[in-house]
């Protein structure tokens, strides 16, 4: 199992000195959680995208990552979320594959559909069509990464004749995907149809709901020939704030919660403590918490927290960092895999699947399912347009 971290890359007032980071002291101190994540053990660094205030999130995500691939050795590098319906796919398709070389295969994307209307716009869409648009662009991304010459109609952007993405991915093996969601359905059925992975964010949304996601996903994986739902690529995020004791961490966190601009001003941190996946407290607390995980979603693959948000300033997320390196993730590698049966696959990487598709260069074999093996249902190969299923 994958641990690690992921970051919203917001520019917050730290509530206790008000002090606003500048955006360069953002960006920096972003590079310094990603390098202190390897040093402590994780296995994961993941950006999300932004365009706008108060963010300071790459938007565009292979710069960063690009960056952090060149001063670290084996953290994995991963996007929490890459905007499928804003983003043009045959720049998606360029700079990942890109990416992917340049990190030596050390990377996946995570792929989302995005929530705020006012981004859609600003690059020429209509979050209306936000459905529609995940379809198409992942379609034909799909495409560009599996076709050498690609020829290509759909309704949301001009046509391809004879279209060569460069450069090809890294041996010839597309990078791993997995589409991340809140609250959508629609996302987890298309992660389900291409057997890729289901990443569920997990922080706003009560446990049922995540079950619910969770399960969705499994069956119609299963549905679509990749293999038993409890072979499913699953990963979860979550929050974490930690002290030696309860006490000292919610007396800490609390001004943090209470400002912060995704989730404060609503319910108390111990409503959402209680309703929610947030934890704050001991080291001990969030590892039974995250080991309770696996009650509700069945084995998975990767757990990814937040732990720089809502102005909390440096120095105590790289103390974070130790404590998820020292006290946390070694107990949960151990648990976790004792609890794992011997079907449930791990969590794909570069390395795995490139020995799994027969472990030499150009080992793809194309119409062949990246994950498990398994043939797709068959899809239209001159549009955008596929057999996939909206089920809810």
């Amino acid at each position: 199992m994958q641990f690690g971290i992921f970051t919203v890359g917001d520019v917050t007032t730290d509530p206790t000195t008000g002090r606003t980071p500048t955006e360069h002291e953002r960006i920096q101190a972003t590079i310094a959680i990603a390098k202190k994540a390897e040093e402590v053990g994780l296995d994961v660094f993941a950006t999300g995208e932004h365009h706008n205030p108060p963010f300071a999130a790459p938007a565009n995500p292979p710069v960063l990552l690009a960056h952090i691939a060149a001063q670290t050795e084996r953290l994995v590098l991963s996007t929490s979320t890459t905007l499928i319906t804003t983003n043009d796919p045959v720049r998606l398709a360029q700079d990942y594959a890109y990416l992917q070389h340049l990190s030596g295969g050390r990377m996946d994307v995570m792929l989302g559909r995005g929530n705020t209307g006012p981004v859609y716009p600003w690059f020429g869409k209509d979050i209306r069509d936000g459905i529609p648009l995940a379809i198409e662009n992942y379609a034909l991304l799909h495409r560009l990464w599996r076709e050498d010459v690609v020829d290509w109609q759909g309704k949301y952007r001009t046509p391809l004749q004879g279209f060569t993405s460069t450069p090809r991915p890294l041996d010839g093996l597309p990078p791993f995907v997995w589409h991340g969601s809140i609250r959508s359905p629609e996302i987890a059925e298309q992660a389900a149809y291409y057997g890729d992975g289901f990443f569920s964010n997990h922080i706003f949304w009560p446990a049922s709901h995540t079950k619910q996601m969770v399960q969705l996903y499994r069956r119609r994986f299963e549905h679509y020939g990749h293999g038993g739902a409890d072979q499913a690529i699953v990963g979860l995020g979550g929050q974490v704030f930690m002290r030696k004791n309860s006490q000292d961490a919610v007396r800490e966190f609390r001004p943090y919660f209470d400002s912060a601009p995704v989730y404060g001003h609503g319910p108390s941190l111990e409503e959402f403590t209680s309703q929610t996946p947030l934890t704050v407290g001991s080291p001990q607390e969030v590892i039974e918490r995250t080991l309770g995980f696996r009650d509700y979603v069945g084995d998975y693959q990767r757990q990814l927290w937040l732990v720089d948000h809502a102005g909390l300033p440096l120095k105590t997320v790289l103390e974070q960092l130790d404590m998820l390196g020292e006290e946390v993730v070694p107990v949960l590698r151990k648990e976790f895999a004792a609890l794992k049966p011997a079907h449930v696959p791990d969590a794909p990487t570069h390395a795995s699947r490139l020995a799994a598709a027969g472990g030499g260069h150009d080992a793809t074999v194309h119409g062949v399912d990246d994950v498990t093996g398994a043939s797709p249902e068959p899809t239209d190969t001159t549009s955008s347009t596929n057999t996939l299923e909206v089920t809810t």
